[in-house]
């Protein structure tokens, strides 16, 4: 009979009825449907019903991808409606196996033992292996809904307790309350991508150097995983492994990788940045800046993207100009795009928080002026839509209503998160997100007189083209309004 330790090694925590439903139930034995599914009062020691439940399973293998799809045909999970496939896996005692789930399937892996007794659920399982023996790996999706293509990849983790690591080569080691120290020897400067990843507890990297380099990171890596990426210069450092509170204890696996540079591998941390123009820099936690000379009036976008930090962009200009941006352009990277009057900039490039470093690229590209006739200012027609240019400070208009009316306002903009405001005659509204996604709208019965409206952007740091429109429908108002 196959068993193993208590203890388990679960790199994603998920949840989900799936899980729930595979952690409380006896898989379906071959042929069975949900509701013939024995009753956990059963005798699991039921030898042939134990074999029954392995034989005739497709066989997994460790070290060696299996490649499936989960569609309406799976076996369906009567609980919840997901669709789940079952695998047989033979593992040895004092194993620690590693089995992973990628692909195109959201859902989770889960390891049972020959007496179908759930040990472990998650996109990546680690467990000990307590006695050799025969065991279920279920692959399951996430709800009624996940359906697609997956690779289950697995494997023996050797865990090591060596003092070294180098480089491009990974080792896996296990965390016990204290840190551990790690020497690790540079040979050749260059870039390098220092990780450690851990599902068991929140990872904290150190790492010391020659001439009093010293830098240490807790998240960048995501998922509670550390990541330093710097230029190394050749010699001996220290690294401390370790967890962000120091009372964590689990599996860790610690690698330091060339971080290659892309094009020329030319890093440019000053100096001028003009118009179709692009480069690579590195940050290390000071801020850099470039100058930007614009010498033609019109829209410009300059973008900061990189898969190492959170990238943050601030430029100033002639005038009091004064832009900043997080998050425009997705997944971390920061963009600003606004209409350049002719003069000089300075552009700040950093990270938005935090003491990541790492390489990030620079562009700057024209970009053509809308089509439309722009009015950033003036006084609202009802029946009519106006187009204007939000650059970070709000635009007024005037409203003018001569009877008591039902007023419609809708400000759209598939540039930035719109929000817009009306005062007046002791009236005071506003709205964010009333028209539906990042869109406002503004319904409200106004007495006769005049108005203010207010277009903006609900950050200061979004910019683009808007549309506001205006319908006004007379209404009768009761006194108490």
């Amino acid at each position: 009979m196959a068993k193993s330790s208590s203890f388990a090694f679960v790199l994603v925590a998920v949840g989900g009825a799936a899980v729930g439903f595979l952690a409380a139930q006896l898989i379906p034995l071959p042929g069975q449907t949900a509701d013939e599914t024995p009753a956990e009062s059963v005798d699991t020691t039921d030898q042939p019903a134990v074999a029954e439940a392995i034989v005739g399973l497709e066989k997994l293998t460790l070290d060696e991808r299996l490649r499936g799809e989960i569609t309406s045909a799976s076996e369906l999970n009567g609980n919840d409606g997901s669709r789940f496939m079952r695998y047989a896996i033979s593992l040895e005692e004092d194993e620690i196996v590693e089995i992973s789930l990628n692909g195109a399937l959201q859902g989770v892996v889960a390891l049972y033992d020959d007496q179908l007794q759930l040990l472990d659920n998650a996109p990546v399982v680690r467990h000990r292996i307590e006695e050799s023996g025969d065991y279920v790996v279920v692959v399951s999706g996430a709800d009624a809904h996940s359906y697609g293509p997956f690779t289950v990849d697995s494997r023996a983790v050797e865990l090591t307790d060596a003092d070294t690591v180098a480089v491009g080569e990974p080792i896996d080691s296990w965390l016990q309350g204290d840190a551990r120290e790690i020497t690790l020897n540079i040979e050749e400067a260059g870039l390098y991508q220092l990780e450690m990843r851990s599902g068991d507890f929140d990872a904290y990297l150190e790492i010391e150097g020659p001439n009093g380099y010293a830098r240490e990171d807790d998240d960048s890596a995501g998922d509670l995983d550390a990541r330093i990426a710097d230029f190394l210069e050749p010699g001996e450092y220290t690294l401390t492994a370790r967890s962000a509170y120091g009372d964590g204890d689990g599996i860790y696996t610690l690698s330091v990788e060339p971080h290659e540079l892309p094009g020329d591998g030319e890093l440019r941390n000053d100096g001028a940045l003009t118009p179709d123009d692009s480069l690579n820099g590195w940050y290390s936690g000071q801020d850099l800046g470039y100058q930007v000379e614009v010498e033609e009036a019109g829209m410009y976008q300059i973008d900061m993207r990189s898969s190492d930090i959170d990238s943050y962009l601030v430029l100033e200009g002639p005038n009091g100009y004064y832009r900043e941006d997080d998050d425009s352009a997705g997944n971390l990277d920061a963009s600003i795009a606004d209409f350049l009057a002719p003069g000089e900039y300075q552009l700040t490039a950093r990270t938005a928080y935090g003491e990541s470093s790492g390489m990030f690229t620079l562009t700057m590209e024209p970009r053509d002026m809308p089509d439309v006739e722009l009015r950033n200012e003036g006084t609202l027609t009802p029946g009519e839509a106006l187009n204007g240019w939000y650059s970070g400070e709000p635009l007024t208009y005037q409203l003018e209503v001569e009877e008591s009316s039902l007023v419609t306002l809708e400000m759209r903009s598939a540039d930035f998160d719109t929000f817009i405001e009306v005062s007046g005659q002791g009236v005071a509204i506003s709205d964010d997100d009333g028209a539906g996604g990042t869109d406002s709208r503004l319904q409200e019965p106004l007495l006769p007189g005049t108005y203010t409206v207010s277009a903006r952007g609900f950050s200061a740091t979004g910019s683009g083209l808007f549309e506001l429109s205006l319908e006004m429908e007379p209404t009768d108002i009761p006194p108490e309004l």
